[in-house]
This record gives structure tokens, sequence and C-alpha cells, in this order.
């Protein structure tokens, strides 16, 4: 298989489980997670695509210190094929890179809803899972991104601006896009047991707010915690996947634990 081809077509539950990983807030660690995660997963045997749908200010590239000759503008435009510009990734699993030049389409239009579409619609065969780092906040193009996956993970820190913004993420997911599951990770936590603490009382406000106007029952789930490590810092500066090079840290164990969560309630679907 040459640096350039994406996996052979996987029958596994025919067809890649879509998980759009989103935040209400930037900088909060969501491309950090989604890697990782991607990573861990692979790891597992799982053939993963991370799609790079932060169609406006892209960073995947950085964080896996990659430097693509070709990306998702290049399939746009068509001046590449889609198999051309899935890239094999540090961590075991591909990418489907943003790159520069992504600014005109970070405004949904039908162009760019079709697009999208067909992308999705072409890789999902080919992998287990297709994991879709949105941007942050509720812009149409994150909103048309997470409209597409199966599965939706919001990351979101112990911070009050960054609970304030997930709040209003997960709230506008459970009315306009009428999901009734969303899946939280807490980023960041500073002691255990802090992330359960925190997906409860954000429940109890959704729960409150939200479930009466719908009339169903909303649930917000926490898929897992990663600990507030010093090592994330490290991998970060370096551009290196934290699980590559600080595999024991308790960051890494967290990340572990997350796509272990992901196998789990994927499996339900098989």
């Amino acid at each position: 298989m040459s640096n350039t081809t994406a996996p052979a077509a996987s029958n596994a539950r025919g067809g890649a489980r879509t998980l759009a990983v989103t935040s209400g807030k930037g900088g909060v660690g969501k491309t950090f997670v989604t890697a990782n995660l991607a990573a861990a997963l692979a790891a597992r045997g799982e053939r993963v695509l991370v799609l790079d749908a932060d169609l406006g200010l892209a960073n995947l590239d950085v964080v896996l210190n990659l430097h693509p000759k070709l990306t998702l503008h290049d399939v746009f435009t068509e001046q590449c094929t889609l198999e051309q510009a899935i890239l094999p990734a540090p961590g075991g699993f591909h990418v489907l890179l943003a790159g520069s030049g992504m600014v005109e389409y970070s405004r949904l239009t039908p162009d760019v809803r079709d697009k999208l579409l067909h992308i999705l619609e072409v890789v999902r065969p080919r992998f287990d899972y297709v994991l879709l780092d949105t941007g942050a906040g509720i812009s149409d193009v994150v909103l048309f991104s997470v409209s597409m996956a199966h599965d939706v993970l919001v990351v979101a820190t112990p911070e009050p601006t960054s609970l304030t913004d997930a709040y209003a993420t997960i709230k506008v997911l459970a009315t306009q896009q009428e999901r009734r599951l969303v899946r939280l990770v807490v980023n960041q936590a500073n002691r255990p047991g802090e992330g359960k603490l925190i997906c409860g009382q954000l429940q109890q406000v959704l729960q409150r707010f939200v479930g009466p106007t719908s009339g169903q029952t909303f649930k917000l789930e926490l898929l897992g915690e990663v600990k507030n490590d010093p090592m994330v810092r490290q991998a970060v500066l370096k551009r290196q996947l934290l699980l590559e090079h600080y595999p024991g840290c308790d960051a890494a164990q967290g990340i572990r634990g997350l796509a272990s969560k992901v196998l789990e309630y994927s499996a339900g679907y098989a």
C-alpha cells in the first residue's frame, strides 16, 4: 500500500462509525483529543480516518507535524483525487487534512454541503471509524459537520467559560438536531471524579431546559476525563502524539480509557 492510499474496504459494521468531536469554544484540546483518540483506536486494530472538518481554522496538520502537499482544499477544487489526499499519520491512522486556503469554505453553501457529504460517503466503507475534527462553536459549518456523524463527543475543560459554551453547544444539538444522546469528555481534569461531577451538573441544567421543550428525555453521558498532565504540553509543543511519546502518563491512560468506551458502545451497533 502506498503512502497515499487509504486502507482497503472494511466490512465491519457495514462501514465506518462516524464520531464528531466538537467543543463550545476553542482552546480546550479538541484536536489533541481527536488525534490521540484516533491513535488509541488504531492501536486496538481499528482502521481510523480523521477528517479535518475545521475548514476555517484547521490545525490538525500542526498537531501531527505533517506538511501535506495535497489537502481537502485540493479535493474540493479537483486538483487531486480523494485517494491522493488521504495520508498516513503518526499513530497508525489516516488523515484528510483541510490545509490552508479553506477560509472560502468556512461558510456553509450547497456546494460545501454536497462536497462534505460525498467525501464521507466515499470514505465510510473503507474504515472502521471516521472521526470528524470539527471547528468550535455553533456556526453553520460546525453544526452541519456534526449532523453528519452517528455520535457526538463534546470536549470541555473545567473552566467556567468552557462549561458555559459547552452547555450552549449541547443545547443546540439537543433542540435543533434533536439528538437525545451526547457524550462528554472533560479535558484537563484537576482531580479524579471531576468529570463525573461536571457531567452531572450539566445534565441537571439540560434536563431542566431541554427536556420540557422537546417532550423527550435527553442524556449527557460522560465518556471519560483526561487528567491535567504536564506531559500534554510537552507533546503539543513538540508536535507529537501523547500516546506515542509519553504512553505511560496519566493523560495517555485517560485517552486509552476513552477509546475503550468508544469500542464498547460501538459494539452495541454491530
